[in-house]
């Protein structure tokens, strides 16, 4: 089997990236990073996740983003709640550089397996806003792929494939669920509560269940608020 590497963040759609991934034959080496985000509950659910969809490896990756700030997930700023998502406007939320930083870690090991492939839940359709996933980004960062390391210039043609881009939210849980993707294991809230719960209000926590109603299906996870 091919190896990639997969980046799982413990959401919904990181899994269902890992389910894709598996699909098309690759043997996925899950990444995930404790940044300093507040909601860090994710990282458990990111170690169900690989283990559920049988990653090759699962590493956790250690930066300390809160050094710089800029954000509500790694600052004192408040998370919004009960925003509209659909606008223009680049919430708080966004995490500076954020997806440039995983994708380059997720370089430096994909070069080390001697994998040309990674996959990433990135999604332009049913989100908030970031700059960094947009098709744009995704495509740039493979030019630079191939730029910025020995395989690269040596004829390694990596590929960086985001195969939600396009999606909806409710599409991207129909996709889920057909490739058994068990979502109960699954983490999205930005600004959980003390035990873990899902707020609710959140952009995330909104995406997602307008996502799950749209899809005609239940979310199995516990929330504060619905």
């Amino acid at each position: 089997m091919k190896r990639a590497v997969v980046l799982v963040s413990g959401g919904l759609d990181s899994a269902t990236t890992m389910a894709i991934a598996n699909r098309d034959g690759f043997r996925g080496h899950a990444l995930s990073f404790d940044y300093g985000q507040r909601h860090k509950v994710e990282l458990e659910a990111a170690k169900r996740v690989a283990r559920s969809l049988g990653a090759a490896d699962h590493r956790i990756a250690q930066i300390d983003l809160r050094i710089f700030g800029g954000s509500a997930l790694t600052g004192d700023m408040s998370v919004p709640k009960n925003r509209e998502t659909k606008t223009k406007n680049i919430p708080v939320t966004y995490v500076p550089a954020r997806n440039t930083i995983f994708l380059s870690y997720a370089l430096a090991w994909c070069e080390a397996l001697g994998a040309a492939d990674i996959f990433i839940g990135a999604n332009a359709i049913d989100y908030s806003g970031y700059p960094d996933c947009r098709p744009e980004f995704i495509s740039a960062f493979e030019q630079l792929a191939g730029l910025a390391t020995k395989a690269g210039v040596e004829g390694t043609a990596f590929r960086i494939h985001a195969p939600l881009i396009s999606m909806s939210k409710a599409d991207i849980i129909r996709k889920g669920a057909e490739l058994g993707v068990d979502f109960s294991l699954t983490h999205s809230c930005y600004d959980p509560t003390a035990d873990g719960l899902a707020c609710g209000e959140c952009d995330s926590c909104r995406l997602r269940l307008a996502g799950f109603r749209e899809a005609g299906l239940t979310d199995p996870i516990r929330y504060a608020r619905r």
